[in-house]
């Protein structure tokens, strides 16, 4: 053995103890100059950490600026499954992702942002990554949805504002709520920011932020939940052996014991007992993780609440309506205000120190959620989708604008009340309010809704006509229409003949001293008749060959006279009779319109007629001899020069008040023959330019009574009118009795369709058309003077809402002159041209001679017919 070797180890083990001795004394040291240098390493790590957040703050507002938005606007019919909500979410959350690599964890989210400001109810915003705007674009909803780029939002500063944010309390681990679809879970947001009043300034936006965790992240929060379950495990398991020792200790010390042993002689053992604690269980990962035990579709959320308004304290009450919408998610795990309270102070996302951050965030779309924030994509089913059709949307100002009294622009609808109890006047714009159609039971409100509308109307300085068969609505409009300005527009047509000495005005409908084209006037007459009576090329050709022949000459003979200059010698519709049965008459008539008459119809005359049978008459004179038998139709119709002219009424802005009389068969005829005119003379505009064309409203009271008259001139009302800027207003108990072209012309135009109570067999025609939603059943049950309605506004359908029609006496009170009434009659009889029926029926007795005077006084004309000027009321 070498003799060095001791000693080499020797000097091994010295060599060693020395290196130990100095690697203590330099920690010794380096621990000695950390303990008396300590603020320099804190100064570093300061340091070090103010750098690195600059930066990544410059990186974070570098990629916001690359932000994009979108918008989504749902349709009516809008109705989600839960697997296309789910897939909405998945693309969420990939979006959240489409970030450039060196772009800050806070920026990587997508954004849901539910904002009310009174432009909207609740609209929905999706703002995220540029380069997801591709993949969000493209929404598993499809056309349901649709999806707009929107602009940025700029908001006006307000007085007050309040933020917060929320945060999941409860249990960590459990799910919130799973809220169902009908109704939607945005409902309660809805309602709480449904009485939102614009002119006051107030606003409520809600943001979600999605962001898609790292995995070591969502490793490091197990970790921690894992150790949590374990400590409490723990600690349950120790309380559990203390009690138990206690116990023990406790009965063996216990008076009971001590006494049973002395009774039975046996004395205890040597010892107290051993008690064996209870060992902890074994922590199961499934249950102590809940939702987070799984990887798929877990992102973390933040979400911020931010209410504005320039009044004092409605800031505070919207953020509380939002907060308790929320709880509406809340189950185990519910979603609370982060902060907290002191007295009546709290500190939180609206105080020092937290405010700067939330501003941030808020500005910038920086999502940096709280710890406790993890959530499943299927908790957040309520809020990955706009308002489906299971969500009832408020009413705002901005959605049915407010009557203003005396604008032109706007007609009156009814009164809306708000979710906040405020009642509005509402209306639509005139220029869009096309047709309207009111159905309901008698007495529901139809004509009082009308006729408040058409007094708004009127008084805006706007021409209407309105068509009452039992004159109702006449007396009932009369004190609110006796204003000055209005007097000179307002003429009377009323057959009724009331009272002891009955004025009534007069038309001819054959007359051509108001400029017609004869050719329109033959057909309108004709078409009246035939209408009524039931006539067509099928049924009835001979008697309309007839009555159109008869009709081309008597028309002819009216130019005549009015080209001579005697107006007050045309023939009416009575010498219809003449014409036929009398040789002189007709051969005066047909002499001195020998060049005023077609080929065919001369020939007419004089190759067919005389080979007529005098029977083949009298289906033709059987309806006048009736018109004649009447003395109120006698008078009205048998005037030479009537004042009635519609066309003149509507140039001029006019305001008549048409009352036929009833609906028996002569009532019918009259009223067949006023809307034929009306029809005639409203295609007659074809003549003026369509900007200048003034708009005017006719209002049917009483539809059945009408189209049972003229069916297929209603209808045919409803489909050309609009082309001439005359919207027809139409109200009727049911909607079913209706002929089927009038019933169909009027669903298919409506642009607003409004019910009142009923039965449900009456109200379903009307539910039907707007899906059952309300159904027969609710409409049915309404109050009286209540109305479901559908409106149109700026193109888009607004409705079925409820309205309480307006009541003269309520809306209209300011503008009541009962004590110009009277002077407004006689103003309007006199612009009607009326006068005592006895008077005019001697007139009318009289004008066969005055017209067959004229046929014997004049030379047959040889120039062609030409239009005169037309003549408004005198």
């Amino acid at each position: 053995m070498d003799s060095t070797a001791p000693y080499l180890t020797g000097q091994s083990v010295s060599l060693s103890a020395g290196s130990f001795s100095g690697l203590v004394t330099a920690a010794a040291r380096a621990a000695g100059w950390v303990l008396t240098y300590w603020y320099v390493l804190a100064a570093a790590a300061v340091i070090v950490w103010a750098v690195g957040e600059v930066v990544v703050r410059r990186l974070a507002r570098k990629a916001s600026a690359e932000r994009m938005a979108l918008e989504l606007e749902p349709s009516r019919h809008f109705d989600p499954g839960l697997e296309e909500i789910f897939r909405r979410g998945v693309q969420l959350a990939r979006a959240s992702t489409s970030m450039p690599w060196w772009a800050p964890r806070r920026t990587k989210s997508v954004q849901i942002r539910l904002r009310a400001d009174g432009s909207s109810p609740l609209r929905y915003r999706i703002e995220g990554p540029a380069g997801a705007e591709r993949l969000l674009s493209i929404t598993p909803f499809g056309p349901n949805v649709t999806v707009n780029r929107a602009r940025p939002i700029v908001d006006r500063p307000r007085e007050h504002v309040v933020r917060a944010e929320f945060i999941l309390r409860g249990r960590p681990t459990a799910p919130l709520r799973d809220v169902p679809l009908d109704p939607d879970p945005l409902q309660p947001l809805i309602d709480a920011v449904s009485d939102l009043r614009a002119e006051l300034g107030d606003l409520a936006e809600i943001r979600l932020d999605i962001q898609r965790a790292p995995k070591w992240v969502l490793r490091a929060r197990r970790l921690q939940l894992m150790a949590d379950a374990r400590r409490s495990e723990r600690r349950e398991a120790q309380r559990a052996a203390r009690w138990m020792r206690q116990d023990a200790m406790g009965v063996e010390d216990s008076l009971a014991l001590h006494l049973q042993q002395l009774v039975s002689g046996q004395k205890g053992g040597g010892g107290r007992r051993l008690v064996m604690p209870p060992v902890p269980r074994r922590v199961d990962p499934a249950v102590a993780l809940g939702k987070l035990a799984e990887d798929d579709h877990l992102v973390r959320v933040q979400l911020l609440v931010t209410t504005a308004s320039n009044t004092e304290g409605r800031a505070h009450a919207r953020l509380a309506q939002i907060q308790a919408a929320l709880d509406v998610f809340g189950g185990v795990s519910r979603w609370a205000m982060r902060g907290w309270s002191v007295g009546p102070w709290r500190f939180g996302a609206d105080r020092w120190p937290s405010r700067r951050g939330f501003e941030r965030r808020w500005q910038l779309g920086h999502c940096q959620p709280p710890r406790a924030n993890w959530v499943r994509l299927d908790e957040l089913t309520g809020l990955l989708k706009p308002p489906t059709v299971h969500c009832r949307l408020p009413l705002l100002a901005g959605d049915l604008p407010t009557f203003e009294f005396g604008n032109p622009e706007l007609l009156l609808q009814g009164i809306y009340r708000g979710p906040d109890g405020r009642r509005r006047l509402v209306a639509t714009y005139a220029k869009e309010t096309l047709f309207e159609v009111g159905v309901g039971k008698a007495g529901g409100g139809k004509t009082e809704r009308a006729l408040a509308q058409a007094i708004g109307w009127a008084h805006a300085g706007g021409g209407l006509m309105f068509v009452d068969p039992h004159r109702d609505s006449w007396p009932r409009a009369l004190p609110f229409l006796a204003h000055d300005h209005l007097m000179q527009r307002i003429a009377l047509i009323d057959l009724n003949a009331h009272g002891t000495s009955p004025q009534v005005s007069s038309w001819n409908p054959l007359g051509m001293h108001q400029g017609q084209a004869a050719h329109e006037v033959v057909e309108a007459v004709t078409d009246a008749y035939a209408a009524v009576l039931g006539w067509d090329d099928a049924g009835a050709p001979r008697a309309l060959t007839i009555f159109t022949a008869a009709l081309a000459v008597l028309v002819a003979v009216n130019e005549a006279a009015c080209r001579a200059g005697r107006p007050e010698d045309q023939a009416t519709i009575f010498h219809v009779r003449a014409l036929l049965t009398d040789m002189g008459f007709r051969t005066a008539a047909l002499a001195a319109v020998e060049g005023r008459l077609d080929e065919e119809t001369r020939s007419w005359w004089q190759t067919v007629f005389p080979t007529l049978p005098a029977d083949a008459f009298a289906v033709v004179l059987n309806p006048i001899a009736r018109l004649a038998a009447n003395p109120v139709t006698r008078a009205f119709l048998g005037q030479p020069a009537g004042v009635y002219n519609i066309r003149a009424a509507m140039d001029s802005r006019m305001i008549v008040w048409v009352c036929p009389g009833g609906n028996g068969p002569t009532d019918r005829l009259i009223t067949a023959l006023l809307a034929r005119d009306l029809l005639r003379a409203v295609r007659s505009r074809r003549d003026t330019p369509e900007e200048q064309r003034v708009p005017f409203r006719p209002y049917f009271d009483e539809l059945i009574t009408l189209t049972g008259a003229a069916p297929e001139t209603i209808a045919a009302m409803f489909e050309d009118f609009r082309k001439y800027r005359v919207h027809v207003h139409g109200m009727t108990q049911l909607l079913a009795r209706l002929p089927a072209a009038v019933r169909l012309s009027l669903v298919q135009n409506a642009s607003t369709l409004a019910s009142t109570a009923g039965s449900q067999s009456a109200v379903a025609p009307i539910t039907a058309e707007w899906g059952d939603r309300p159904g027969p059943d609710v409409v049915a049950s309404l109050d009286r003077f209540e109305h479901y309605m559908t409106l149109t506004v700026e193109g888009r359908r607004i409705g079925p809402v409820r309205i309480t029609g307006p009541h003269l006496d309520e809306v209209f009170a300011d503008f009541a002159r009962p004590g110009k009434a009277a002077a407004l009659e006689r103003s309007a009889q006199a612009m009607s041209g009326a006068a005592p029926l006895d008077r005019l029926t001697a007139r009318a007795a009289e004008q066969f001679n005055r017209v067959t005077g004229f046929l014997a006084q004049h030379v047959p004309a040889t120039t062609s017919a030409v239009r005169l000027p037309k003549k408004g009321y005198q």
